[in-house]
């Protein structure tokens, strides 16, 4: 007997909304029929007409088709360039409102997971950016060639669809223009594109970063396969544009779910470019992880050394150290600095950074934090002092049980992500406090933001 299975059509006319608050996202969060919908664009306060497009178990995701009753805290969303790309979910929010959403993100955070004495914790208010605009210093965009045009920007989040960006306005204008520039060359010198429905090599995405301090530009063309059509002459005019430094080549496959690959080489120009950060310069390799927004990046260092109190009797250990930013600024404050970073790369520009800025008292290792610490403890070095800037994941369990061992007295947390922090300090404070929680707010227009904490080792 044959069944007949069909499937239920939603037949939902557009609703009106009211949106109570903002999602860690950036969207507007209201109810329709007591259950709970997520409506990118809105805020709150506003009455608007949505379109229900996924009805999910437990919530509802809503698309914003108008605005009934508008915030006073809304503003215009930038012209020419399209809300549907990413990197832009706050851009209708007034930036004061943005800074308040963001201290709200982290006490949520904290409510959420309530580690032992949250609701002591003193929460400063974020610290702004000196630009809201233009700030981003590095930009990663994909490239496609469809039906004949080269388009150059971002995926709409969660899909595959590729919007062509001739305007951002968070990256920074130089940047910006040599993406167009080499869109341009790509196109006249047709250049291989790859293609991945057929699975052709070709050039994939083009990452050009610019030093804040000397204007230099770096270009990484990120290339499927190693002979690509065209691509030497092509390093070969990029480097006639003005500022950049150096060309690079960096191979990656289809196989490989992450934008770079693990081969880097240099087609044309300088090896590294130079940036500087509170008088202390740092050397940049294409793949070494560097925050995006420079101007602030000092305020957020800043911050975190004054919260570490060193004295120069002490040994700082620089977990998740990158290119060895946060010891080579404490160097000149303790009587010695060791990084544990897992990158090879990175590992090896600390360490040539550490000769650039003539620093003798800083070593750099490679190795997982939870496997490295406890080593170093058991060869007789003394952990006073611990920096960690781990990525959004946050910190694994078994370090923090290395860490809970250790029990270094002066400890600093800088957190990109609210959760994973409160998260973390659930384990954390069996043995430490929170005195003090200070945000910086890297990314305007985002949702995201760096947290610093500030832990005490409980007598």
């Amino acid at each position: 007997m044959r069944k007949n299975f069909k499937q239920k059509q939603a037949k939902e006319k557009d609703v009106i909304i009211t949106i109570k608050r903002l999602g860690i996202n950036g969207e507007g969060i209201g109810y329709y029929r007591k259950k709970i919908i997520f409506i990118p664009g809105a805020l709150p306060g506003e009455v608007v007409v949505a379109k229900i497009i996924k009805d999910f178990p437990h919530y509802l995701q809503g698309e914003l088709v108008r605005i009934k009753e508008q915030s006073p805290d809304r503003v215009a969303f930038p012209k020419g360039v399209n809300p549907a790309i990413g990197g832009l979910e706050l851009a209708h929010l007034a930036y004061p409102k943005q800074l308040e959403f963001k201290r709200d993100n982290v006490l949520e955070a904290l409510e959420k997971f309530h580690p032992r004495g949250y609701q002591k914790y003193k929460v400063k208010p974020t610290i702004a950016a000196p630009d809201e605009w233009h700030y981003r210093n590095k930009a990663q965009y994909q490239i496609e060639q469809d039906h004949g045009k080269t388009n150059l920007g971002l995926f709409a989040p969660n899909s595959h669809h590729l919007y062509d960006l001739p305007v951002m306005p968070t990256q920074s204008k130089s940047t910006q223009k040599v993406e167009r520039q080499i869109k341009a060359l790509v196109e006249k010198m047709h250049v291989a594109v790859a293609n991945p429905y057929r699975h052709t090599p070709g050039l994939k995405t083009i990452v050009v970063r610019e030093a804040e301090a000397t204007k230099e530009i770096q270009v990484t063309l990120i290339t499927v396969g190693h002979e690509i059509k065209n691509l030497l002459p092509l390093s070969k005019e990029i480097m006639n544009l003005p500022d950049v430094a150096s060309v690079y080549q960096n191979e990656t496959d289809w196989r490989n779910p992450q934008v770079w690959g693990n081969k880097t080489e240099k087609l044309a120009g300088k090896n590294k470019i130079i940036e500087e950060i509170l008088g202390k310069k740092f050397a940049l390799s294409p793949r070494a992880f560097f925050q995006l927004n420079p101007q602030q990046t000092a305020n957020l260092y800043s911050e975190a050394l004054k919260f570490l109190d060193l004295r120069e009797d002490e040994t700082l250990i620089d977990a998740y150290s990158g290119v060895g930013t946060l010891g080579i600024l404490a160097a000149d404050r303790v009587k010695q600095v060791i990084g544990i970073e897992t990158i090879p790369e990175a590992v090896e520009d600390a360490k040539h950074n550490v000769e650039l800025n003539h620093i003798k008292n800083a070593d750099y290792l490679q190795g997982s934090v939870e496997k490295v610490l406890p080593h170093l403890q058991e060869t007789g070095v003394a952990v006073d002092a611990l920096i960690v800037d781990p990525p959004r994941t946050g910190l694994a369990k078994s370090l923090i049980k290395t860490l809970l061992k250790i029990k270094p007295q002066t400890f600093v947390y800088i957190s990109c992500n609210p959760s994973t922090l409160a998260q973390d300090l659930i384990l954390l404070t069996e043995a430490y406090d929170v005195r003090l929680i200070e945000n910086v707010d890297m990314l305007p227009q985002t949702p995201r933001c760096e947290c610093i904490a500030k832990l005490t080792l409980r007598k």
